[in-house]
Formats: C-alpha cells, structure tokens, sequence
C-alpha cells in the first residue's frame, strides 16, 4: 500500500492537469515527487526552497489573485514555523488555500524534535475559520483533497506515515460510527483507529471514528453520549487538544471527559515511530488500560 504523502503526489500531480484554479507551493521537501509536473506546469509549481516564511507568504499572494494555492512540507515547518504569516497572510488578508503537511507528530523520529510537531492542531485550534483533517488512511487522504482542492475555504489536510488496515468513507463533516456500546463513547482520530479497535475489544463503548477534527462534530458527539455519558478521546497530536470542544459539546449533561494523546514532554531518545507510539500510552495495550481505567465505575 502506499503513503498518504504518495497519494498526496499522485493526486495533486492529476489535480493539477484537472484544474487550472491550482498552483502547489513547495519549500523542497517532496520537490522530487513533483518534477513531471513542475515541468508540465512551470508557472502553477513552485519550490521556494528551504523558506517556510516564504512558502506561505507566496501561497497567500497566490490567493489574492483568485487561484486555489496547495502548499505543503513537514507539518513542523508548515504551521509552527510560519505561524505569523498563516495568521496574517490568509487569516488577516481573508484569504483561503490548503495546507498539507507531512510528517505529523513523530513520524521520522531520526529527524529529531525539528521534524515533530504534536502541537500543530491545537496551535491551528488559534486561527478562525480553518478546517482540520486528520486522515487514517491513504484513500482517505485522497477523498479529504480532492474535496479541499475544489472549495473555497481553508483546509489542513494532516497526513501520517501511521495508517490504518483499511479505509473508511469520509464527508469531510461528520464522525462515523463504528462500534456501539453503552458503556461510554471513545473518539478515534484518524490513523488512531485500529489501534482503538484493538485495546476496546469486548468492551461496552461506542467508537466514533473521526477525520475531520474541526470544526468539532459535537451533534454526533452528544447523540452517541445520550443522557450521561464518559468520553475518552484518542488524538494521534498532543494530549488534550480537544477535550474542549467535547465538555462544550456535552455542557447540557453529566460527563467526564478524558483526553489521549501525545504527552508534552520530549523523547530525547528518539527511536522508532512504535516506540514513540507505546512511550506515549497510545499502543493498543496501553491505550485498553488507560481506557478502562477510566470507565471503570
């Protein structure tokens, strides 16, 4: 199976024959995959180098003329790096595009901490008027662009080298139910799924499986909670980025909330992306006793 970052090339790559609207914008990273298409379209591709500043500074400027700007590279240097110039160039200026990163939390742990970024969701969680995606799957990530590339709105589409075995149909809304049960409601984000599945078989819970993180699909959330209800929320970005938006979307009845994911301290032996997954409780193991804890009456 391919990635979701290959799939991100291959799709953008026939996007870009489909639909004049686009332009990508590039800061090296993934420049490789794009050539034939950098030089099929050589004034809609553009590698700014290594200038994150510049990458968002370019594709804002691109949408003040009216195009629909892709721009992408590691989510580290796709939102925490340029963050003024996302705030100012298309939150400011109101203008719309598609951000895609790779990378996502600890993906390429031999990268180090500069090529990690757990906080990406809650620091976009800043800006007005942004969609976020966190894809699990790489038929995923290609619905959730396509769908991106033909709007006119703002969009971060996540993309992780975790995936999960199979792919679920995805509206770019609303979760999904996968599993009912009447012992609590675990969320699942994206490539967190079946590792969820795995700890809560047995178990008496509703899994939701959730893509598009925000806006926060609090209808389904409280539908699934019922009258009183115990919420567990499994992210594959930092800890609690959403237990937020759950306790507003649940502030009517009696609920806990309890938020999983990355931890904020730092790994400062960086090692494999499945030792990163199990340091930080979210491996099936750990995530059934955190998961069960918790319920437990």
């Amino acid at each position: 199976m391919d990635t979701m970052r290959d799939r991100f090339v291959s799709t953008t790559t026939r996007l870009l024959e489909e639909d004049p609207r686009l332009a990508l914008v590039l800061a090296e990273i993934s420049k490789d995959g794009f050539g034939r298409a950098q030089r099929a379209h050589p004034d809609r591709v553009i590698n700014v180098g290594i200038r994150e500043q510049l990458l968002i500074g370019a594709g804002g400027g691109i949408a003040l003329t009216g195009m629909r700007p892709i721009m992408h590279t590691f989510a580290s240097f796709l939102v925490e790096r340029p963050f003024e110039q996302l705030k100012l160039d298309f939150g400011h200026q109101g203008t719309a595009g598609v951000l895609v990163s790779a990378g996502a939390s600890y993906d390429w742990p031999a990268g180090g901490f500069t090529h990690m970024s757990p906080g990406d969701v809650a620091l976009m969680d800043t800006l007005d008027g942004w969609t976020v995606q966190a894809p699990g799957h790489p038929d995923e990530a290609e619905a959730l662009l396509r769908q991106a590339a033909a709007g006119d709105d703002r969009v971060y589409l996540r993309l992780s080298l975790q995936s999960n075995a199979r792919a679920h149909t995805v509206d770019g809304t609303r979760f999904s139910s996968v599993r009912e049960g009447r012992g609590g409601v675990v969320v699942a984000v994206g490539p967190m799924l079946d590792n969820v599945l795995a700890a809560t078989e047995g178990l008496d819970v509703t899994v939701l499986y959730a893509t598009t993180v925000r806006p926060f699909d609090a209808e389904t959330v409280r539908r699934a909670a019922g009258a009183r209800a115990d919420v567990v929320l499994v992210e594959p970005y930092l800890a609690g980025t959403s237990t937020a938006a759950a306790n507003d979307a649940l502030a009517d009845v009696p609920h806990r909330v309890l938020g999983l994911g990355v931890a904020r301290r730092e790994l400062h032996r960086y090692g494999r992306l499945d030792e990163h997954l199990a340091a930080h409780g979210l491996d099936p193991r750990s995530l059934r006793e955190r998961i069960t804890g918790f319920l437990r009456p």
